[in-house]
């Protein structure tokens, strides 16, 4: 049996390890739909336990709303946060 477009976004996420970060984009290209980026948005929106502040919008900004919380676990990993973006990160 095929896996669903959820199973396979969870999959990505949940794959990547701690100081990892993909953009929404770049999970939805990861889980073998390109384009789907707002779809992987809501996928983090609905599914409960998955490491969500791994994955930032394009450009490297974190999450609108939540970006001291989003910056403090980025941190913890390891990962340098600048304003409200990741740095390095296009």
């Amino acid at each position: 049996m095929a896996e669903s477009f959820v199973d396979r976004v969870v999959a990505v996420i949940s794959g990547l390890a701690p100081g990892e970060v993909l953009t929404y984009g770049e999970v939805a290209k990861e889980a073998g739909y390109p384009g789907a980026a707002r779809a992987v948005g809501n996928v983090l929106a609905r599914v409960e336990d998955l490491p969500w502040w791994r994955v930032v919008a394009s450009g490297g900004r974190l999450a609108p709303g939540h970006e001291r919380e989003h910056a403090r676990r980025l941190r913890a990993e390891g990962v340098v946060v600048k304003g409200n973006r990741v740095a390095g990160m296009r």
